[in-house]
């Protein structure tokens, strides 16, 4: 039971992690002015989006799928975000 718990928290954090990487990834291929907490949050989020976009149109695979998926995610993301919320 404990370890599963431990588990999960790991999974959180890596999860997390990588989320922050992709975001800051994308907000370099971006060119985002946003700070690195706000790419790091945008990141997590594209990394789910891409998932499911992944997912929709077939796109299944090993790690680097999954990062290439969620640094897409990202983009769009960071894109809809400039968008909305034009300076």
């Amino acid at each position: 039971m404990k370890g599963d718990l431990i588990m999960t928290l790991w999974q959180i954090l890596v999860a997390i992690l990588i989320g922050a990487l992709v975001g800051w990834i994308a907000g370099k291929l971006m060119k985002s002015k946003n700070s690195f907490l706000m790419n790091a949050i945008l990141g997590i989020l594209g990394g789910a989006l891409g998932g499911w976009l992944g997912s929709l149109i077939g796109i299944a695979g090993g790690w680097v799928t999954s990062i290439v998926l969620a640094i897409v995610g990202a983009c769009l993301i960071i894109w809809v975000f400039r968008l909305l919320f034009k300076k």
